[in-house]
């Protein structure tokens, strides 16, 4: 039945264990929504500005900059994300439609409707990781940046420093290394379901040696 299937879908998107690779729709999410589907937080399609704040929480970011980035995010996304639909002050992004907030001064992993695309994410590592084959440097990743900009996009140059920023404050490694594998697991929002599974698990700890 369609309540069943729902409930199964909502399951699997909390899990971050049955996205495909592909179109959007009920076959499938693109990369984009996977990574967009991280902060829908009860599986139904739609963000609100509190799912946005959960989903920011739960990576590790701290409870001030989630509840700025649930306000602006979801300010300045929704209504593209809702073509022909009336303005909503609970500001919902649609994840189906995500590939409508695809901003200039970016790489170019992502295609026009939101599919990974293997070749230029290959192009960032060939051209920037100078000294380590499989990681960035913070000076490679500004570098990353610059060379991204396009011509007086200072919206795109702005989001693209946000994004990648946080990024690295959240996934750098012992030595300041921003690996190859926590780049792409950004593309496709699989890194944000690790941080939030790392998180959960250090947090039991926690738990597990005040009980002791």
């Amino acid at each position: 039945s369609n309540s069943k299937e729902r409930a199964v879908n909502r399951i699997n998107i909390f899990l971050g264990l049955c996205y495909v690779e592909g179109e959007s729709g009920e076959e499938g999410y693109t990369a984009l929504e996977k990574h967009v589907a991280f902060f829908d937080r009860n599986g139904d399609g739609v963000i609100y500005p509190w799912e946005t704040y959960q989903g920011f929480r739960a990576i590790g970011v701290g409870r001030l900059p989630s509840a700025i980035a649930g306000l602006f995010i979801n300010m300045g996304l929704s209504q593209k994300t809702r073509p022909g639909k009336g303005f909503s002050l609970l500001f919902p992004i649609e994840v189906k439609n995500s590939h409508f907030c695809i901003h200039g001064s970016v790489t170019e992993a992502y295609d026009k409707n939101g599919r990974f695309v293997e070749s230029k994410f290959e192009e960032i590592f060939k051209k920037h990781a100078r000294s380590h084959r499989n990681a960035l440097t913070y000076k490679e990743l500004l570098q990353l940046l610059k060379s991204n900009r396009d011509p007086g996009d200072f919206g795109g140059w702005i989001a693209a420093y946000g994004e990648w920023k946080l990024l690295y404050e959240l996934c750098k490694d012992e030595d300041g290394l921003l690996t190859r594998e926590a780049v792409k697991g950004a593309f496709d929002g699989s890194i944000f379901r690790k941080l939030e599974k790392e998180r959960l698990s250090s947090s039991h700890k926690k738990k597990e040696k005040r009980r002791r």
